[in-house]
């Protein structure tokens, strides 16, 4: 049986939550609470050096990251694909590169700026919350040309669109429309909200997740 450590509201544990339901995977759920520092103790610690979530067991196999749990259940349970197929090098290229960017220019600074905007009022720091309300909108821009002619990002549904998703579905409750003047972005989200694995994420509060 798989076992997942994870805090719900981490967008890293969504992804891989997002790829297991996908592939209709079933899993033990262990909730690992960042707001009191389980993920601090020895236990958690043991699995994961670094101390975050997710973490993935399956039977003697311990995996962190999002992207090297996806990787390794791509490989371990192939069906249904949430990468192009072996042989297309260029279009698996072209969902592992979309991936890192949403891991490293687009859920970090949604983070960042629900984090800024959820301190109150008068501890806000209003140039910090600008410069990344700013990034997200330039990102939703690159998206916005690189969906053009495109149904997901990278052919059919991959990680290249689980990247985006768990940040994207949050975007409303921070004052963003990702889809407002962005025709191409506006139709992908709608695609994504309506896969199952997706749709059951929505309800999930935007709000900060230490270490995300």
């Amino acid at each position: 049986m798989i076992k997942l450590y994870d805090f719900l509201a981490c967008p890293y544990g969504q992804k891989v939550r997002i790829v297991l339901a996908e592939k209709g995977l079933t899993f033990d759920l262990v909730q690992v609470d960042l707001i009191h520092g389980e993920h601090r103790k020895p236990d958690f610690v043991r699995l994961n050096p670094f101390g975050r979530v997710p973490v993935l067991v399956d039977e003697d196999v311990t995996i962190y990251d999002s992207t090297v749990i996806n990787e390794y259940l791509e490989d371990e349970y192939p069906e249904p694909p949430v990468l192009p197929p072996v042989g297309s090098s260029a279009m698996r290229s072209r969902a592992r590169l979309f991936e890192d960017f949403a891991d490293t220019s687009f859920t970090p600074q949604v983070g960042q700026l629900i984090a800024e905007a959820s301190k109150p009022e008068a501890e806000r720091d209003q140039t910090r919350l600008n410069r990344l309300h700013h990034l997200v909108e330039r990102a939703l821009d690159y998206l916005e040309q690189q969906l053009q002619g495109q149904q997901f990002l990278a052919g059919d549904f991959s990680v290249a669109d689980i990247g985006f998703a768990p940040r994207l579905l949050v975007l409303k409750d921070i004052g963003i429309e990702a889809g407002q003047n962005r025709a191409n972005v506006d139709g992908w989200l709608r695609r994504l909200i309506e896969r199952p694995s997706i749709k059951n994420l929505q309800g999930v509060a935007a709000e900060p997740v230490p270490g995300a």
